[in-house]
């Protein structure tokens, strides 16, 4: 049975309860197939899985969909239940966030100020804040993201590492439809019409993949994000698989970030970089 947890008393209680290791997946609702699979890898390792659904108003800034981001508890909870989670903890603001909104937060550092964090400033001091009170709150032994928000992860596993936290962070890969599209569930706002131009980030990505030498991967990308007039790029990057610098040769990572009608997507995949390949 599921065990639905709304206050801080009703998590310690059942997170008291709780034997063996804690896994935990963090997601703000409206779940898909992708949260889905982070919790079927999570219950792959760990017989106690807690899920957390809370729309976290520090991580969105003036004029994002805070007000009409999806929040689909009833159906989230039935995910839940069939994926075997043992508790779902669906706080309030107030219950993350007793004393108003926090004075100290987690600062991102240099990797935070890029991509997305150049496109949406305060994003991921409000999304690391979260993750820190949320680890802590639900005893994290492990915690499980997907590879979808790669930045999010990179900066997760920084945050963890650098504050010597006590808890596993872990990557999954990101799902998609089978036309290629990343599950979102910002997905949802798109009309059929946006939905079939958002896969032009897809192909744009397989596309740059299928080269080797950088300056190829980047032009190849590119060419295919021009096809589409309907979408409107924000940031397409290669970096290195730690978001620096991407290498002459080996792992990388190709990003893309874009507006599909009024929806922003991202994107990434990763790939092996050879030098005159």
């Amino acid at each position: 049975m599921t065990v639905l947890a709304h206050t801080r008393a009703d998590l310690a209680a059942a997170l008291d309860a709780a034997t063996g290791e804690i896994a935990v997946v963090m997601t703000m609702g409206a779940l898909h197939e992708g949260h889905r699979q982070l919790m079927r890898v999570a219950r792959e390792r760990s017989a106690f899985v807690l899920v957390t659904i809370f729309v976290n108003p520090l991580q969105f800034g003036p004029g994002e969909d805070f007000e009409r981001y999806p929040r689909t508890l009833d159906e989230d909870l039935a995910a839940c239940r069939a994926e075997g989670v043992a508790v779902v903890f669906a706080p309030g603001r107030d219950d993350v966030y007793p004393h108003g909104a926090p004075s100290v937060t987690m600062h991102p550092g240099p990797l935070g100020e890029i991509l997305e964090g150049a496109s949406r400033p305060g994003h991921f001091s409000g999304m690391l804040t979260v993750v820190e009170k949320l680890l802590m709150l639900t005893r994290a032994d492990v915690a499980y993201f997907g590879e979808k928000d790669y930045q999010q992860l990179a900066l997760i596993r920084r945050m963890v590492r650098d504050l010597e936290l006590p808890a596993e962070i872990v990557g999954v890969p990101t799902v998609r439809e089978e036309d290629g599209l990343a599950l979102s569930s910002r997905n949802r706002y798109l009309s059929p019409e946006e939905r079939n131009a958002a896969l032009v980030l897809s192909r744009a990505l397989r596309e740059g993949t299928a080269h080797g030498d950088a300056e190829a991967v980047l032009a190849a990308a590119h060419k295919v994000l021009a096809e589409e007039p309907g979408v409107r790029p924000d940031y397409l990057s290669l970096t290195g698989a730690d978001l620096g610098p991407a290498p002459d040769e080996g792992p990388a990572r190709l990003l893309v970030a874009a507006r599909v009608g009024a929806t922003r997507l991202i994107d990434n995949v990763p790939l092996t970089l050879q030098k005159g390949a």
